[in-house]
């Protein structure tokens, strides 16, 4: 079925083609993108920012405050590495086809938040 809104899900291409742990260091790279370098996480502030500086001016507040949400498993209002990674996971609906089999390979299958 295609995707009304034109996504395409590149993540398990990429996978096949870098490879679990070269999959987990460009979602990693893309969590550094989005971060506060001053504390490490991802908060709405620099989200924010970080989106309009890669050109995704278009995003409401409302739809980051989601999105951090969405992927904050401890409350805390920010997005850690480790929250970050498992949103994009969830959030790739050809890795969640194979995701035991994914998220074993990159480590994550034993993660508990």
């Amino acid at each position: 079925m295609e995707d009304p809104y034109g996504f395409e899900d590149y993540f398990p291409s990429m996978m096949e083609r870098l490879g679990a742990e070269g999959f987990m260091r460009e979602l990693c790279n893309g969590f550094c993108l989005l971060m506060d370098v001053s504390i490490g996480l991802i908060t709405y502030e620099s989200l924010k920012r970080n989106t309009m500086n890669l050109g995704l001016n278009d995003l409401r507040d409302d739809e980051l405050i989601y999105m951090l949400a969405e992927g904050d498993l401890d409350g805390d209002g920010a997005l850690n590495q480790m929250e970050f990674c498992i949103l994009m996971f969830r959030l790739s609906p050809g890795l969640m086809d194979g995701s035991k089999q994914y998220m074993d390979d990159v480590g994550l299958i034993h993660f508990q938040p």
